[in-house]
């Protein structure tokens, strides 16, 4: 069967040709090479020199700024391509330079932009330091302060610790307090060109040690009244929290989207491993518990970029919204990224810690995925901040059968126009276009060989208005951070079934003969996330045989596990 190879971008595909197979073991980007680096805790000095010469940081500037930065879904697939062979260096090369370039995009001017996208054509980076290691995902609470000197300018003092690259950026993206006194537009965001900076105020910070993403640059600095022009400032003064909150919808949906590269190779490596590993007369594969966590991996992988693709189609259609997908995509993807690769590892036992032999990459993508929980916000922050939004969202969408979703939403492989930036919102105000398309899926042509996924989708329907009735009865006390537990289960509720609801548009909207018009997919994806406090039990047989057949194809055949289906430089 086909493949949507369509959905990526042919930038992937050079990407991909460039860094090489995989498993050769001459290849100065391949897993022997990454390993080395990663015992060294060093970058793939090789890997970021080929970067360099490709561009990749093109993927990060806006089109009129010279850059390639059209469509957030083909950034993700851009940028898999890293992740599948080494995070450390889609990280550290890349991804933090993302996350700064969004946050100018959204709020520089028209200086600050150009300065910021010549940087990043030419190959420098820029570092982003909003979070304090004493403030967590409360940024609110950052103490790094900037104070108004008598000549007009800034005065930056405190520590930023944990940034990555901040030591070999050229500029830098600091979140500060330019007013003492609490509340909204207490903070500023401020733009430091670090050349220019006067060292006699910086002092450098050592790296803290970490367990995965060994060889990303870590480090800290001290600042000690550095003195800054107050052009430095990214918008009006004040607006600094607005403006990283609505830019980080943007990163919140792309970065876990990108991830998923990790479980594409980790399940390649279990699956390669498996295949030639003899148990009780055959290969391991043969046995039926190995054949259904395989299969029920692999179909996790598609439910975690569907919902991703979905994502971060809507932060162009529907970036209103923004604000309630960003933060259910990555707790709900990042969750599936580390249930599945812990499954993997119980099937490769002894082998998914072993740092040599033909396995040994496993070991490292395992703790190099461990940030994805945690990194740039924790799954708790993303529940804290779609809990308030539950209530809005049950009276204005959920119970109105009229809502529409945008076109083209669910459609993987059609135009999408360019980032809206300025529409990003705070809050979603109740919109909600891809729970509130299930009215409008439920009554849609259904065929009968489909009956089962339709029951589905109406007893989906039932729970939403189930759910709405409870979130419209909740109240501000409940919204809070002192939430009782069960208030908090009420966002795990409504995220699984925004992501049942978006694997069952993907499957609808999919072109014919490509594989993700297979209803086997769909139903997989909905029987992995039925409802319950346990595991799911094994995929029905004929799911299950669909999948691995699958499955086993794509890896003779050197295709990418995820949606796109892509051919590897295996």
């Amino acid at each position: 069967m086909t493949t949507a190879t369509g959905l990526a971008p042919k930038r992937a595909d050079e990407l991909e040709h460039l860094l090489g197979p995989l498993s050769d073991p001459a290849n100065p980007t391949g897993a022997t090479a990454v390993l080395a680096a990663d015992e060294r805790a060093e970058m793939l000095t090789a890997g970021e020199a080929l970067l360099h010469s490709y561009g990749l940081n093109a993927e990060f500037v806006p089109p009129e700024l010279g850059g390639r930065l059209e469509r957030a879904d083909h950034l993700a697939e851009v940028m898999r391509a890293l992740y599948r062979r080494d995070p450390a260096l889609g990280l550290g090369y890349g991804a933090s330079s993302l996350i700064a370039g969004v946050t100018l995009w959204t709020a520089g001017d028209e200086r600050q932009t150009e300065r910021a996208a010549g940087l990043l054509l030419d190959g420098r980076r820029i570092a982003i330091a909003f979070h304090e290691l004493a403030h967590g995902n409360d940024m609110a609470g950052t103490e790094f302060a900037a104070h108004t000197a008598p000549d007009g300018g800034l005065r930056l003092s405190g520590r930023k610790e944990v940034v990555t690259n901040i030591a070999r950026a050229d500029a830098m993206v600091l979140l500060a307090r330019t007013d003492p006194r609490p509340g909204p537009r207490s903070h500023s965001l401020v733009l430091v060109d670090r050349a220019s900076a006067d060292p006699a105020h910086l002092t450098d910070l050592p790296r803290f040690g970490t367990v995965g993403m060994r060889g990303v640059q870590l480090g800290g600095l001290s600042f000690d009244e550095l003195p800054v022009p107050a052009s430095a400032v990214l918008g009006p003064v004040g607006s600094g929290l607005e403006t990283a909150l609505k830019a980080l919808q943007i990163t919140r949906t792309v970065l876990p989207a990108m991830t998923t590269g990790i479980l594409d190779t980790g399940l390649r490596i279990a699956l390669d491993h498996l295949t030639g590993r003899r148990l009780y007369g055959g290969p391991a594969t043969a046995l039926p518990h190995v054949r259904s966590v395989l299969a029920g991996v692999f179909a996790d992988l598609l439910r975690a970029e569907a919902l991703g693709a979905v994502g971060a189609r809507a932060l162009h259609l529907a970036p209103g919204a923004a604000s309630v997908y960003a933060s259910a995509v990555k707790f709900e993807v990042s969750r599936l990224l580390l249930e599945a690769m812990d499954r993997l590892a119980e099937l490769l036992g002894a082998h998914f810690y072993l740092r040599e032999g033909p396995t040994a990459l496993f070991q490292k993508l395992l703790r190099d995925l461990a940030p994805v929980g945690f990194g740039h916000i924790a799954r708790a922050a993303c529940q804290m901040s779609l809990l308030p939004q539950l209530p809005l969202l049950a009276r204005r969408t959920w119970n109105r059968p009229g809502t529409e979703a945008p076109g083209d939403l669910f459609a993987l492989d059609r135009a999408l126009p360019p980032l809206p930036y300025d529409r990003l919102a705070l809050h979603a105000a109740g919109r909600d276009p891809i729970a509130g398309s299930l009215h409008a899926l439920l009554d849609a042509p259904w065929t009968p060989e489909h009956a089962d996924l339709r029951a589905a989708i109406a007893g989906d329907r039932a729970d939403l208005a189930e759910l709405a009735a409870v979130c419209g009865q909740l109240s501000p006390v409940d919204l809070g951070v002192e939430a009782r537990p069960e208030h908090y289960d009420l966002v795990t509720r409504y995220v699984r079934l925004l992501s049942r609801t978006a694997c069952v548009q993907v499957w609808r909207h999919a072109g014919p003969g490509d594989f993700l018009a297979d209803p086997a997919w769909a139903r997989a994806a909905l029987h992995r996330s039925a409802p319950g406090p346990h595991r799911p039990g094994p995929l029905p047989a004929q799911v299950e045989d669909a999948l691995f057949a699958e499955l086993l194809d794509r890896r003779a055949t050197g295709r990418s596990f995820g949606l796109t289906g892509r051919q590897l430089a295996v």
